[in-house]
């Protein structure tokens, strides 16, 4: 079913197939037309199926990245530009081999050499590698390091796991987990596809916001970003928005701040604020309003030139899904006439 499913004229249709199948029975994801349909979506989109995609321009992007973060660590380009000239353990330079990469695994690889060998780099790239998502599944690095914590890997593990991303079993792996591995209410996958591209429940805290926005009469944009990722201050714009209500909620601040935490889980669709939110803003619009929209989020990435967001994203992939559920209706229709009797829905 999987290879039937797959797009055709795809390179390593056979891996891909297996490693799809081995992603699903690892994680226990049932193996339907829908969920292979969702994975084949996203992998068309971000790779087109390439294990290891050339990115065109890449040295160029890759330099200018160093250059950045150089500049704002404080260290003089020239001084940066020197080290890079330095002999790398195969015998060219680290400048060489960064006008010589055609893929981030090429890339990754320098910047993780030049970080244990150059001490200066370690001024800005140390724990920073600029490539953030890896693999034909374009795969957060930092989530495959904090899923791999609680999940056991089940390939052996050569290098690093950063590496295994960039190869077809793990970034397949984890691009299952990512997008498959949470339960989530949505009543279409464009949703999934939109965390996938945004971070899990971004859809649901989007609409979130949006009923918080008309309860409390405070324009906000629904990115899905309720709480800031790293804990700290200052508030957010929901957060502050939030508070309005408190008095509405009975809520303390710390509650509703606590409360806005559970946002990156399930369980927030069960907390006080959440339910209350929605009863004020549907009591005020006289319906029920929806539990997930696309967020609004401009994509930003050094290998982005153009103006992108995850609703673009989602919509992209959303189409390549459903391309994808018209070969399992075809499939179906081809398989009840070659058995000689009717297509199952009819």
């Amino acid at each position: 079913m999987i290879d039937r499913l797959l797009p055709p004229g795809i390179p390593d249709r056979s891996a891909w197939a297996t490693d799809i199948y081995a992603a699903f029975a690892a994680i226990d994801i049932p193996v339907t037309p829908e969920h292979v349909c969702a994975v084949a979506a996203v992998a068309e989109q971000e790779s087109g199926f390439q294990a290891n995609p050339v990115i065109p321009g890449l040295p160029a992007i890759a330099l200018k990245e160093i250059d950045e973060r150089a500049r704002k660590a404080g260290v003089p380009t020239l001084v940066v530009h020197t080290a890079l000239h330095l002999p790398s353990p195969d015998g060219r330079s680290y400048k060489e081999r960064i006008d010589a990469a055609r893929t981030e695994s090429d890339l990754s690889e320098v910047y993780e050499e030049l970080v244990g060998v150059v001490p200066l780099v370690n001024m800005f790239l140390a724990d920073r590698n600029p490539i953030r998502t890896a693999g034909p599944m374009q795969v957060s690095v930092s989530f495959a390091e904090a899923y791999a914590s609680k999940h056991a890997y089940p390939y052996p593990v050569e290098h690093s796991l950063r590496r295994e991303v960039f190869t077809l079993h793990g970034s397949v792996y984890f691009g299952v987990a990512h997008l498959l591995d949470y339960p989530a209410a949505y009543d279409r996958m464009l949703y999934r596809f939109a965390d996938y591209n945004a971070g899990r429940y971004a859809s649901r805290n989007a609409a979130f916001q949006s009923a918080l926005s008309l309860a409390s009469g405070i324009p906000l944009v629904a990115d899905g970003e309720l709480v800031r990722l790293d804990g700290g201050d200052p508030a957010t714009s929901t957060e502050l928005a939030a508070r309005v209500l408190r008095k509405r909620t009975d809520l303390s601040e710390s509650g509703i701040h606590d409360e806005l935490e559970r946002s990156r889980g399930r369980d927030f669709e069960q907390t006080a604020l959440y339910r209350q939110v929605y009863a004020l803003a549907e009591q005020s619009e006289g319906h029920a309003l929806p539990r997930a929209q696309l967020p609004q989020i401009a994509l930003k990435s050094p290998k982005i030139t153009r103006h992108l967001t995850t609703a673009w994203y989602a919509s992209r992939v959303d189409g390549r899904f459903h391309r994808c559920m018209q070969r399992t209706l075809a499939g179906a229709e081809a398989d009840a006439e070659e058995a000689g009797g009717a297509a199952p829905w009819n």
